[in-house]
């Protein structure tokens, strides 16, 4: 018998009340742009997003943008919400009609959303029909991010909180056992299910933070891919530490109005990858934050991740797969890898950089598929 999601699974429809959407315009519309300083003039992003590239993005926005229709391209996909616990999940899932098809659970980081699959999942679209597809692929919006519901207002929430709502959507969807991906905080999530729960079964990542070994030889690509790395953490750190230290000051600044979401977001975009994606995909992005009210329920990995009694990456037994970016923030050396876990898959990509899904789809789904051979075992 075919798969069928079960009724706790409810179909969803992304639509932006118009009055919301009139009020986003008419706030953006009056933001005024900063007066020209020397430090705003910089186009390289030395020093932050540059003042022509916000005046640019702004009128964009504005005047050509159409969240329409993204919204229906976001829809043009099946989306649901199942309550898991006390927390909305929002997740979109392109099911097989297989009996044996593998579940892949995919997961991103801040500041995305699901959106970044969305290309992924068009190509998968495309090559597989619904019959033949050989997986089940899930790609939540994690617990606190845009159209998910954050957790309680009366205690802490965590990515051990987020991991163990994944598992069990995972498993009232049906799926005992399965696969994970992800980047960011997408990746901290899917090491946390990996190595605390049987049903994660096996995890690939595009980040991962390990210690290198002393005396390891490196090659041309990850000698670059760590000078850049090193350079921007001793410049480009600073929005970290407002997350994780002063976290209700940063929300409620960026939740007043859209113009600085827009120059707080966006930089990141800009800056975290070789290729910059188009200012459409920035801005939806963007969108579904203002819109869901979603930047202050989304930091909160940050006191974890800069917590000073942080525990290591845990040593990953289950199979473990990896791809490397070179502009990713914190770049994966197999050799570092391969002394932190049962590394079974890697594959060195000479481009691409943060959000990996969204800038190399068709490399990322290639290696998924690749990893996914030889780690699932029935």
């Amino acid at each position: 018998m075919a798969y069928a999601p079960p009724s706790s699974a409810k179909p969803f429809t992304l639509n932006v009340p118009d009055k919301d959407f009139s009020e986003w315009k008419q706030l953006l519309e009056l933001s005024k742009i900063a007066p020209e300083t020397w430090e705003g003039s910089h186009e390289d992003g030395r020093y932050g997003v540059s003042r022509r590239w916000l005046i640019d993005a702004k009128d964009y926005w504005l005047n050509q943008y159409d969240w329409r229709a993204q919204e229906k391209h976001i829809n043009s996909f099946p989306n649901y919400k199942i309550k898991i616990e006390d927390i909305d999940v929002h997740f979109i899932a392109l099911f097989s009609e297989k009996k044996d098809a593998i579940p892949i659970i995919f997961m991103h980081g801040w500041p995305g959303s699901f959106i970044e699959f969305l290309p992924m999942l068009g190509l998968i679209r495309d090559k597989y029909a619904a019959k033949d597809l050989p997986y089940h692929i899930i790609v939540p919006s994690l617990p606190g991010f845009t159209l998910s519901s954050g957790g309680p207002l009366d205690r802490d929430w965590t990515p051990t909180d987020s991991a163990r709502i994944m598992d069990k959507m995972m498993r009232e969807l049906g799926f005992s056992k399965y696969l994970a991906q992800g980047g960011d905080v997408g990746s901290i999530v899917g090491t946390i299910l990996v190595t605390a729960y049987d049903s994660c079964v096996g995890v690939h990542l595009n980040l991962i933070t390990v210690p290198l070994p002393d005396g390891l030889e490196l090659s041309t690509i990850e000698k670059e891919s760590l000078d850049r790395a090193t350079k921007w953490r001793a410049t480009g750190m600073a929005y970290a530490l407002e997350h994780s230290s002063r976290p209700s000051t940063i929300s409620l600044v960026l939740s007043s109005n859209p113009l600085a979401l827009l120059a707080w977001i966006g930089e990141k975009f800009v800056e975290w990858t070789d290729t910059t994606p188009s200012l459409d995909h920035i801005l939806t992005n963007i969108s579904l934050y203002w819109f869901t009210s979603g930047f202050p329920r989304s930091i909160y990995p940050y006191r974890v991740i800069f917590a000073p009694d942080r525990k290591p990456t845990p040593f990953i037994s289950k199979p473990l797969g990896f791809s490397f970016f070179p502009h990713e923030l914190f770049p994966g050396i197999k050799g570092a890898i391969e002394k932190n876990g049962n590394l079974v898959f890697y594959k060195q990509h000479e481009k691409g950089g943060h959000f990996a899904a969204l800038e190399q789809p068709n490399e990322l789904l290639a290696d998924v598929e690749e990893y996914v051979k030889v780690a699932w075992k029935v």
